[in-house]
């Protein structure tokens, strides 16, 4: 397993896009489930950096870990910011138009169609987010 621990600023997003990158080097992944990856990892690390944090000062740790055949990438966020399951939440009602839809939830639920599995959890005073893509 490799990670990062970066200060929870969207600023650090291209640090932690880069390093799930690297990650993915040397792993048989399309362009298209890497693109998905990618997608979903942005949105979570920024939900984490706007909101995790009332005080503006935290970190987040992101661990990735592949399956024995290297065709399944995990990817693990970390933070102790403010207790929240992005998932809790109901997936908003995509047939409405967007003048109808509240603002905010799109991203979460295109996280969840672009990977295979996603968890959540609270331990030792943590958020942990899991995602699972097929590569």
């Amino acid at each position: 397993m490799k990670e990062i621990n970066v200060e929870a600023n969207v600023d650090n997003l291209y640090k932690v896009l880069g390093f799930i990158e690297q990650q993915l080097n040397g792993v048989n992944c399309d362009a298209k489930n890497q693109n998905r990856l990618l997608i979903a990892v942005e949105e979570i690390f920024i939900n984490i950096a706007k909101y995790a944090y009332k005080d503006g000062n935290g970190s987040i740790k992101v661990q990735v870990s592949f399956s024995a055949n290297n065709s399944v990438i995990t990817a693990v966020f970390i933070d102790s910011g403010i207790k929240y399951d992005p998932l809790a939440k109901e997936d908003p009602d995509i047939g409405l138009s967007a003048s109808e839809r509240p603002i905010g939830g799109l991203g979460i639920y295109i996280t969840k169609k672009f990977v295979d599995e996603i968890f959540y959890d609270y331990k030792n005073n943590q958020n942990i987010l899991t995602i699972k893509k097929q590569i």
